[in-house]
This record gives C-alpha cells, structure tokens and sequence, in this order.
C-alpha cells in the first residue's frame, strides 16, 4: 500500500469540505449571529499573528477539546455542534483536515478558510499580534514566507517542498 501524503490527504478532502475566501467571511463576520473562528495553529503561530476574535485550539488537541471529560475540553466549542464554525490554519489546508475530524464528531456547520490567514492578510484585512495590537500587512508577509531547511526538502523524487 502506498503511503498517503499530507498534500494527498488534504487533497482527497478538500471537495467534501465547505472552503470559504476571506470575502466571504467578512460577510458571514457581520450577520446578526456571527461564525465562531476556530484558529487551529499551534499557539506560537497564534500568538505571533491572529484574526481579532479568533480562539485558538490547536489541531494535536482538537478531539478532545470537542468532548467533555478532558483538561483540553473547550467547553464552548462543545456546546457550538450545530453553530457556524470557520476553521483557521496558516494556508487553509491544516483547517481541511480539521473539518473533517469535526464533521466525523458530529459537527454540522463547518467550513474551512480558503487560503487560510495568508489569503486573509493578502486581503489586507486586520491581523492582530498576542497583546492585541494591529499588526502591518508587510511584518505579516514576512512571517508568512515558508523558511525551510535543505533537509526539511528531502532528496527523494517527488518530496515535498510545500511548507504547509
């Protein structure tokens, strides 16, 4: 069997999941009854730049902080099964996977930000840093910019060279 990549993976789901561009959710931001914004990076990268309003659970805890029982339980996320819920990564393809595993949870409104938050700040929408303050279109451009190691690459034929 030959094994699934995360590309591939993202790929096979990414037509069963509802994708929504960073226009449309300013659209949905200002209905009368908003989308919770579920950012599912790692607090690091949650830190460093978020949407205003966002929470942060990140994807490696995200089962259990949708389920009571646990210390990473999110008690608003659990009761939020049937509310609008836009799942946020750094590209938009962490948040595929992460709707995927919320709709096998019985999650029923969930959809993915196309592009994720580099689609968002290329928008020029507002991005703020872990105090809250605005952050510049150009830092956050920066800071979307993939760094890799030549041994992050790999040698092989085909390797990834996508950063996320």
């Amino acid at each position: 069997m030959e094994r699934e990549s995360y590309k591939t993976m993202v790929a096979a789901l990414s037509g069963q999941i509802e994708e929504v561009f960073p226009w449309d959710l300013l659209d949905e931001m200002d209905l009368t009854d908003p989308p919770m914004l579920l950012d599912i990076r790692c607090p690091h990268e949650y830190q460093t730049a978020r949407i205003p309003g966002s929470i942060n659970v990140p994807r490696g805890i995200l089962e259990m902080a949708v389920d009571y029982g646990y210390e990473e339980t999110v008690a608003d996320l659990v009761a939020a099964r049937e509310r609008r819920i836009i799942i946020i990564c750094r590209s938009g393809n962490r948040s595929i996977l992460a709707c995927h595993t919320l709709q096998q949870m019985g999650y029923s409104n969930v959809a993915s930000l196309r592009t994720g938050l580099k689609g968002w700040n290329d928008y020029e929408q507002p991005l703020i840093d872990n105090q809250g303050q605005p952050l510049d279109i150009e830092l956050v451009d920066t800071y979307f910019t993939p760094t890799l190691l030549p041994e992050q690459l790999g040698t092989s034929p085909g390797a990834e060279r996508d950063s996320q």
